[in-house]
């Protein structure tokens, strides 16, 4: 795939960005080799590799999933600008 000067520009209005006319082929070209280096992924031969979530070999730290509601209801609403009871008051937004 090659990237023409007018693809350029349309690259440049959907990203909201103004290119000056002298610099749109030297950002084709540059665009291009970006392309390539992408297209040259596609060769590599992944079949059989399991996906990572990192490079370093570790299993992620779990907890019990179960629901609590904390049990501390004055630090929770320590800072609420207005309360009622344990629940948060907030202004009416639909009428």
């Amino acid at each position: 795939m090659s990237l023409t000067r007018e693809d350029v520009k349309k690259i440049a209005f959907l990203a909201r960005i103004r290119i000056a006319d002298d610099e749109q082929d030297a950002l084709a070209g540059e665009l291009n080799n970006i392309i390539g280096w992408v297209e040259q992924l596609s060769e590599v031969d992944t079949d059989g590799v399991e996906p990572m979530t990192s490079v370093a070999e570790m299993t992620l730290a779990q907890r019990a999933d179960t629901v609590t509601d904390g049990n501390v209801p004055e630090k929770v609403l320590a800072n609420a600008p207005d309360r009622e009871g344990d629940f948060y008051t907030v202004p009416k937004v639909v009428e």
